[in-house]
């Protein structure tokens, strides 16, 4: 079953008089419980392609459907309804608010949903348990350390029970030991019957995916199964400071 269905989609920006092809006719589908990786250099239109995907931007022209909903001419209301309620962030800075904890940073998509407070409270403390961090809830980001802060960011993904999560360079800012730990993490989300796209330039991050899309010049350059997948094999996350 497919979750993302883009059909010819192409993205041109205006830079003064010229025009910058970011995307030239790209055709991509994800299925439901799927972990695929989207791979290229700085420049070949990853970025863009990642703001498509997570309806923070529109094409110029094409199809986009996510879940069965033409979200290429949507406004920016409907668009951000998708992307609090259909999918799930985690970018490579954290994005956390410095001055909440753990547990209110974790709530607040469900804030924005207009979830109930005891609710909310309820879901945000299991989303932190199930990442590990039910003894760091009430630490504030300045407290936490790399990983710590990427593991609050990956239970705010999943708090909203997304369709999908969208990982851009989620272990860039992380030591290669504790990166490794959160794509340990990642692949037990997958396991778990999620839909995760990895945005990535490292090689070495996308083989945990089981399938890579590679794009340069704003083209699809390969699209293929990955032979071997690199499954983790760390027994469980750190405790406490270990990340």
């Amino acid at each position: 079953m497919n979750i993302i269905n883009i059909e010819h989609i192409s993205k041109v920006y205006k830079v003064g008089t010229e025009e910058v092809h970011a995307l030239r006719d790209i055709s991509i589908k994800i299925n439901k419980n799927e972990y695929a990786a989207i791979m290229g250099p700085s420049g070949s239109g990853k970025s863009t392609l990642m703001n498509m995907l997570g309806c923070l931007d529109t094409p110029s022209t094409g199809v986009y459907d996510f879940s069965g909903k033409s979200v290429s001419q949507m406004n920016d209301n409907e668009l951000a309804k998708i992307r609090n309620k259909e999918i799930g962030f985690v970018f490579q800075t954290f994005n956390l608010l410095a001055r909440s904890d753990a547990i209110h940073n974790v709530e607040l998509p469900l804030i924005y949903a207009g979830v109930p407070k005891a609710e909310r409270r309820e879901r945000a403390q299991q989303a932190l348990i199930d990442v590990g961090l039910q003894d760091r809830m009430h630490h504030k980001p300045n407290e936490l350390s790399g990983g710590q802060r990427q593991r609050v960011a990956v239970a705010r993904a999943l708090v909203t029970r997304p369709s999908i999560i969208l990982a851009d360079e989620p272990t860039g800012n992380l030591d290669s030991k504790t990166g490794e730990e959160i794509m340990y993490l990642f692949n037990q989300i997958y396991e778990k019957g999620n839909t995760i796209i990895l945005v990535t330039h490292e090689e070495y991050i996308a083989e945990h995916a089981e399938r890579i899309v590679r794009i340069k010049d704003g083209l699809i350059e390969s699209d293929a199964k990955v032979l071997k997948r690199y499954i983790p094999k760390l027994e469980k996350i750190s405790e406490g400071e270990g990340i």
